[in-house]
């Protein structure tokens, strides 16, 4: 065998597992091999598989929890491929019933498409109940990227599904899910990305839809050795006009632990104080920001809530994005 035919073999050999699923096409109007994508999902066996979704809207309420898969909208932009449904946490039963797209499974992909929860577009806001989760996802070495997550109250459901305070009150060490969103936009008002996972966040636009009080995020760390937290690497905040406040975030869970580096707000304001009590919780969360840009200049962070920290550039140059999600090769993944 020549050398060349050598090294082609040899390069193939080394190519990860994902790159070898097999491929089904969906098309609502029947032309491709399923019409919905939860029919597409239920085929996959276990070497995962790569799901092609033709433009248009798909009203369906999908789970996923089978590994490996990869769902791609085959349209131009985001915008042409819509995963949508219209629960809420009242007519579901819970706000983790509320979703319009559930992924348990791990090592998800989804590129070029949007996920949508538009219950609160069709419907009035009430008290409790007007949870409505666009997407649920809790699996390890998840990546979306180019996607549009649309709703309203609970957009993201960023979370894990092992990091629960355990009988032992929280003194073993828990590793939460991993996840990476990049080159997303991400809309919502109240604590519109919540949950438990170790998720970073880069190059995303976070919107904050009109509502009084806007949350970006309320993460949910609930003992010191679990391994959870966001990370916001450079992303936009933008929002609707009519937002009154807008806050980086609140503490739903004692140890909350968020951090917002090279953020730019756009034609908004973030509060001064930068961060919103919940409970009580504000003085035991990690709460930490730099180089944040409002508009052509630094922000003004001099009123920042006490416990809330301005990193060192030594420490924001650490906060890598491969160093927060640690031992997983996302880089490769395309």
């Amino acid at each position: 065998m020549r050398r060349f035919e050598i090294l082609l073999c040899a390069f193939f050999a080394t190519l990860p597992t994902y790159a070898q699923k097999p491929v089904a096409t969906v098309a609502g109007d029947g032309t491709a091999q399923f019409s919905t994508v939860q029919a597409a999902v239920n085929s996959a066996t276990d070497a995962g598989l790569v799901i092609r979704i033709a433009p248009g809207t798909y009203k369906e309420k999908l789970v996923i929890a089978k590994d490996k898969i990869e769902l791609r909208g085959m349209g131009k932009a985001p915008q042409d491929v819509v995963l949508t449904y219209d629960d809420s946490a009242k007519t579901a039963g819970g706000t983790s019933k509320s979703y319009s797209v559930d992924v348990t499974g791990d090592d998800f992909i989804a590129t070029n498409l949007t996920i949508q929860n538009d219950w609160e577009k069709k419907n009035a806001r009430m008290g409790e109940g007007s949870q409505a989760v666009a997407l649920m996802i809790t699996g390890d070495r998840e990546v979306l990227r180019h996607v549009r997550l649309l709703g309203y109250q609970d957009t993201l459901y960023a979370a894990s599904k092992t990091c629960k305070v355990p009988n032992d009150a929280g003194t073993e060490p828990c590793r939460a899910s991993r996840q990476l969103f990049e080159d997303c936009y991400i809309e919502g008002h109240v604590d519109f990305i919540f949950g438990d996972a170790k998720a970073a966040f880069v190059n995303c636009e976070l919107h904050g839809m009109t509502h009084a009080v806007v949350a970006l995020t309320a993460q949910s760390k609930a003992y010191p050795l679990e391994d959870s937290g966001y990370l916001f690497r450079n992303c936009t905040i933008t929002a609707d006009v009519a937002v009154d406040k807008l806050y980086f975030g609140r503490p739903w869970r004692t140890y909350s632990t968020v951090y917002f580096i090279d953020s730019k707000i756009v034609g908004t304001v973030v509060q001064p104080e930068g961060w919103l009590e919940w409970g009580g919780r504000l003085a035991t969360s990690t709460y930490a920001e730099y180089h944040t840009m409002d508009g052509k200049h630094l922000a003004n962070v001099s009123n920042r809530i006490a416990s809330a920290r301005q990193l060192t550039k030594a420490e924001a140059d650490k906060l890598t994005v491969q160093n927060w999600l640690e031992d997983w090769d996302f880089a490769a993944i395309k």
